[in-house]
This record gives structure tokens, sequence and C-alpha cells, in this order.
């Protein structure tokens, strides 16, 4: 089968019929990990692999996937459960029986809001976990987007964004002298539309002679233009580091293609012997879905370099062969559970004693509240990565509370509907409105559906066997994302309680819509 010719825009479905990358027909359609997974870091372990992503101010994070066929991927859980601010741009390696996680964040330091960027790594026996918390590697002002290597004397090495490099103790759990920068990167054309030069992702592998270099350049959002993989080589992990002449080995060319900003790429040996890149992009018209995870074949030529196969990403690709088709994605319905908590929601921007907020009672969700909006009231999160979907959830509420069902992206910006004792509340813009209180509410319950129909986003509510009313205000929410309100996340589907006292959650379901 040609499955460039197969028709696009037509995914695999699984779990509540969410989309899928696996065709079920020997092709696959990107994304293989949709919605909000940026700065991919893949692993091959045996038959296995498993990948992580940036999770910025999710909490939990770095929630860890398993997968054999590089296509349909499982949750295994987070390798992170305690809150350390702004997780960015992880490394996720296996090295002599041992996992490593090495990550960047902004550390608050005191009362005063004071951040120091800090590099950290998380260790584990098993991939699985225990994970052990956090240690910092004990570099000062250090750049993010650690890549991790093992050069031809033997000892480890993190390259870094800004062409820098810093050695690793022998155990991998500090750095050893100072950073240098080894590598000034790829000047592409002037006249190029991107955000910024911004040389950052460095992915290491030694293959063959060589030592490659695999990173990005362009900046990560901005212009559809901009992001882009380059790559450079070496025989020696000390340099010189020469250019691909292929550069660059994959850029979004025009405004109209189904993938924007592609970069941060890995390259990958997939169960067929052949090789692959792991990257993120946006997708054209919905990056309100924030970077999402593509996977792209690669040929190695005959001079020791590689390129793209020049497949369209936005059409269906041959399916790595050899590899077992795990069961793809989770399910958000009925979630209220503590297996399945860690999982799928997520405390945004959450204190260190966030999860003390939440009690679960026979299926149900118990949230104290806390602060006076959306905004400082640190909503729970569903990172979900559907065109269009619909979610339901019954809503009780203590009489000094507040409670909603939002689209939220952060603090600033977020859209929904919420009610308490005196009425409803329709958040528009990140703006908060009054409104008057219907008739059908009673003893402070209500069940609220939301649908967002790629991006057209339409409440309705329901009061014990009453009919659903729909609410009179519909809004537009392409718009809600980082190029509007920059922190590089996604608008999800939220929970939140403001105010006093607390508000109770049940009967949550999610199903996607065609």
């Amino acid at each position: 089968m040609d499955c460039q010719k197969v028709a696009p825009d037509r995914w695999g479905t699984g779990i509540e019929q969410q989309r899928k990358a696996d065709l079920g027909n020997g092709c696959y359609l990107n994304p293989i990990m949709s919605g909000d997974h940026p700065d991919p870091t893949i692993i091959k372990d045996g038959d296995d692999y498993y990948m992580t992503f940036s999770s910025f101010d999710d909490t939990r994070g770095l929630m860890i996937w398993h997968s054999r066929d590089l296509v349909n991927w499982q949750p295994i859980g987070p390798a992170l459960t305690i809150p350390i601010d702004v997780i960015s741009t992880p490394e996720l390696i296996k090295y002599q029986d041992k996992f490593y996680i090495y990550f960047t964040t902004n550390r608050v330091l005191d009362a005063t809001g004071t951040k120091r960027k800090t590099l950290y790594v998380v260790t584990a026996d098993d991939i699985h976990g225990p994970w052990d918390a956090p240690r910092d590697v004990g570099l000062k002002d250090p750049p993010s987007d650690p890549g991790h290597i093992v050069g031809e004397d033997g000892k480890r090495y993190l390259f870094m964004s800004g062409g820098n490099r810093v050695q690793l103790s022998d155990d991998g759990l500090k750095t050893v002298g100072r950073m240098e920068v080894v590598y000034s990167g790829w000047q592409y054309p002037q006249e190029w539309d991107v955000e910024s030069f911004s040389q950052e992702g460095p992915k290491m592998l030694h293959h063959g002679d060589y030592f490659y270099m695999v990173l990005a350049e362009g900046g990560p959002a901005g212009p559809p233009t901009g992001h882009m993989v380059i790559a450079a080589r070496s025989r020696s992990i000390d340099g010189p580091w020469e250019n691909s002449p292929y550069n660059p080995i994959i850029r979004t060319q025009d405004r109209s293609e189904k993938w924007w900003s592609r970069g941060h790429a890995t390259l990958i040996e997939g169960p067929d012997k052949l090789w692959y890149m792991v990257y993120h992009g946006y997708e054209n018209g919905f990056m309100t879905l924030g970077r999402q995870t593509l996977l792209e074949p690669i040929k190695w030529t005959e001079d020791g370099w590689f390129t793209s196969s020049n497949l369209d990403v936005g059409k269906p690709i041959p399916k790595p062969s050899g590899g077992e088709a795990v069961e793809h994605g989770m399910a958000f319905s009925d979630s209220f559970s503590f297996d399945l908590i860690p999982s799928r929601w997520h405390f945004f921007h959450a204190s260190p004693t966030e999860q003390q907020r939440i009690k679960l009672i026979n299926g149900k969700l118990q949230l104290s509240a806390r602060g006076t909006s959306p905004s400082n009231s640190s909503p729970l999160t569903l990172n979900t990565g559907d065109l269009a979907y619909q979610v339901e959830v019954t809503m009780h509420v203590s009489p000094e509370a507040q409670a909603g069902l939002l689209l939220f992206y952060n603090q600033k910006l977020y859209a929904g509907l919420a009610f308490n004792q005196e009425g409803m509340v329709l958040h528009r813009s990140g703006m908060d409105q009054d409104e008057k209180k219907p008739p059908h509410i009673v003893n402070n319950r209500l069940r609220i559906r939301m649908v967002n129909n790629r991006n057209i986003v339409t409440f309705y509510t329901q009061s014990g066997a009453s009919d659903w009313i729909k609410y009179p205000v519909q809004m537009e929410v392409s718009g809600y994302h980082h190029n509007v309100a920059d922190d590089f996340l996604s608008l999800r589907p939220a929970l939140y309680a403001s105010g006093l006292g607390v508000a109770t959650f049940s009967d949550f379901s999610y199903k996607a819509l065609p």
C-alpha cells in the first residue's frame, strides 16, 4: 500500500473515540502523541521504547510513556510527584542499568519570588519507579536542553543550548569543571521567516565512526516556518563539529502545510531496524493543542550523514514493522480514583501542599476551594489531543464556594462556565463576568456540558432529570495559545474551585467527536 495516497485527516480511533496515529492498515498518521507533548526525549531498551516530555506547570510531572512500535503509546506514570516549578526540556537516558532524567527549571528561592535556573536529575533502577527526589547537579545558571552522551574517553557529558557542554561525574549526579561553548550552530539564510536563532535542544548519538548532534534552530514558536532540525558531527566528543550539508534536515516551508514549527528531534532505531526522528510541531489551525509529537522516517547516506525521507508528514506514512501495538492512550471518563488521578489530572502552578486539596470519596472528587477565580485557584487540567470533544461533569458547591468547567490555557487566558450560590459566572478571554442565576439550579448542584468543536465552544447546563439548556453565549478560542499568551502550553479542559469551602465533582465523562 502507498500510505501517502491514503486519504489524510482520517485518524484511527481508540479509547473514547480519541484519535490515534495507527490506522490499522500498515500506515500511521501524525501525531503519534496528540495534545501537548513538547520536547520529546526517547530511548530504546531492548524491544521497548520509553518517552517523556516537558511538563512545564503540570504537577505531577514528567509523565513516562511506553511503546513497542513507536506509534502506539501507553502511560506508565509520572517521574515527579512533587511541585518543582516549570519543568522543561528533559533528557531521558539509560546508563549502566539505571535510568536518568535530566531537566531544567526555575526554582523559587525565597518569599519574594526570586528564582534561579537549576539543572536537576532524577534516577530510578526501574523505569516504572520509584524515582528518587530531584538533585541539583551543581551547575550555576545553566542553559536549558540537556543532551547526554558518553565520549570516546568513557566520560559522561551534557550538551546544552547555545552550543554549551559540561562534563558529568561518573555517577551522573553532579557536574565536573566548567561549562564551555563547543559549537556555534548553522547559519540559515537571512531572508527566512524565523522567530530567533535559538540554537537549542541538542540530542546526541554515537553511530558508526561519528558523534552526531541533532538540534533545533529558528525558535519553537512565532512564524510557522521558524523551527527547524539541523545536524552536525565529529569523530571526537571534543570536536571539531562539521555541519551537515543537508541542513536543514526538516523545516516547514510554507504556512499552508499541515505541521508548523517542526523541531527538537531525537534519532531512534525502529523495531524494523530502520531509523526515525521523533520531534514536536504545531498543528495548522490548532496551536491551542500545544506542540504535539511526530514521527518521521530518515535515511542514512553513503557519506555517513542522514536526511529526511521527504515524505509529507501531514499524510499517512508506512508504520514501522516488527513491533507489538500496545493499547494507545488513556481514558479520561470516570477517572476520580487514586490509581488514575496521577496520570490524568494535573494541577497548574501547584503549591507544595496542592495535593492535600483533593479527597476521593466513592468515585467523587472533593476539591478544597482556593483563590477567587481560575487565575489563582490552580485548576486541575486534562491534556487532551482531539480536534473536537465533549466533556460533562456534575458539580456541587458548599455555600461560599464557586466551581466551574473550563478551557484553561494559563492564569491570563481561559474560558468557561461556573456557578456559586448567587448565580452563574461566565469566563471569557481570561475575564470573569457574573450572570443571573438560572432557575433550574437546585441545592447548589449542576451538571455542565462543554463542547469544543474545532475551537468553537458551547456550554449546556442540566439540573436533575431536566433537559439540557444551551447557554446563550458561545466562544471562539483558536487564539488561546503561546503566540498570544506565552508559556508554551495548551488549551485544556479543567476543573476549578474557588472561594471558601469545597466543591465536589462526579460523573465525569469525556468523548471525542467526529
